[in-house]
């Protein structure tokens, strides 16, 4: 009971229970909304609460599986969170622009990671000093662009389980993809969203920059502790099996 008293009020103090105006509201968020007040509606932290935990509990799941969760954020307030917080659990991330087939077409955003891969080559190399001033401005502009885009998902070598969305509004085409190859989204979800566009949501704040950042941090904990078990496991497996096996 105290750990749960405790959280609830880590998300209050964080402003987690904030919604937008009530003009902008989305009907189907009446379940989640305790009051309006001020002309903004005031979401139940109770309902925040149990998203999510529940979304801890399946995230773990599927950590412990060895499975990949693809964190998506490219709004302002959400973009440092989202890269940190994805890399400190191991996990790939989106936190500057949404590449339209980031998902429905993976085989040439991979290949576009060999892309980078080499012009980044190219620049820590020796070879730099043979190109024109204006072809290497012209390949760093390449390389800085690609880089900002893709470097979250230098790791992910295949689609992953699950994306964990900072508003499914925003992240639309993310969702969208998602829906089409079945893979499972879990969402931080603010009173102007549709909860039925994913799997599992959390509703909460989702423009202010404390709520997100605390919902993102126990989504993190919950991969990370989940995932370095299974990490250690696979390990301890790999290393009693006879080298030539």
């Amino acid at each position: 009971m105290a750990d749960s008293s405790s959280l609830v009020q880590e998300l209050v103090d964080a402003g987690v229970h904030f919604g937008h105006r009530a003009s902008l509201w989305n009907p189907k968020m009446a379940p989640y909304i305790y009051a309006r007040k001020n002309l903004i509606h005031i979401i139940d932290v109770r309902e925040t609460v149990r998203g999510l935990l529940r979304a801890k509990k399946y995230l773990r799941k599927v950590a412990e599986g060895g499975g990949l969760i693809l964190f998506v954020g490219t709004k302002r307030q959400a973009s440092e969170t989202v890269s940190r917080e994805a890399t400190r659990c191991g996990m790939s991330f989106v936190s500057e622009r949404w590449l339209g087939g980031c998902l429905t077409n993976f085989r040439t955003v991979r290949s576009r990671l060999g892309r980078l891969e080499e012009l980044e080559a190219i620049f820590g190399g020796e070879n730099l000093q043979a190109y024109s001033k204006k072809m290497q401005a012209s390949l760093n502009r390449e390389r800085r662009k690609m880089f900002r885009n893709l470097n979250g998902m230098r790791a992910m070598n295949r689609l992953p389980e699950c994306l964990f969305v900072i508003d499914p509004n925003k992240e639309k085409n993310a969702i969208r993809e998602a829906k089409k190859l079945g893979i499972a989204t879990v969402s931080l979800i603010d009173t102007d969203c549709d909860p039925d566009t994913v799997d599992l949501p959390i509703p909460g704040n989702d423009d202010g920059i404390r709520s997100i950042e605390v919902i993102v941090r126990h989504i993190a904990d919950a991969i990370a502790e989940a995932a370095a078990p299974a990490g250690r496991q696979k390990r301890e497996i790999g290393a009693a099996v006879p080298s030539g096996v």
